[in-house]
C-alpha cells in the first residue's frame, strides 16, 4: 500500500475490460472531529475519469480507516465500482 496525493493504493481490479486504480481517501470536509471518513476512489486511467463512493468508512483515526479498508475483498470492491458506474457504463 502506497500513499500519494491521491491517498492509499488498495488494489488494482479488472472490470469489464478496462483497469481501475482502487483509492482510499480522506474526505476533505470533516464534520466530526473525534473520527476520520473516509471514501474509495476508483480510477481508470483508459476511461481518463474517476469515481467515489461516499464516505463508507469512519473509524477514530487514519491508520484504522486505512485497516477496515485493507481488510475489503476484492469482490467488495468490485461490487462498490459497480455501484458507482453510471447507469450504461458497466456495458460499454
Amino acid at each position: 500500500m502506497t500513499q500519494n496525493p491521491r491517498g492509499i493504493h488498495l488494489a488494482t481490479l479488472a472490470h469489464e475490460g478496462s483497469i481501475w486504480e482502487v483509492y482510499l481517501e480522506q474526505e476533505d470536509a470533516v464534520a466530526a472531529r473525534d473520527s476520520v471518513r473516509a471514501r474509495l476512489r476508483f480510477s481508470s486511467p483508459e476511461a481518463d475519469r474517476f469515481y467515489r463512493t461516499a464516505a463508507i468508512i469512519i473509524e477514530p483515526s487514519w491508520e484504522e480507516a486505512a485497516a477496515r479498508a485493507r481488510a475489503l475483498e476484492e469482490h467488495q470492491l468490485s461490487g462498490l465500482l459497480r455501484s458507482v458506474l453510471p447507469e450504461g457504463e458497466e456495458e460499454a
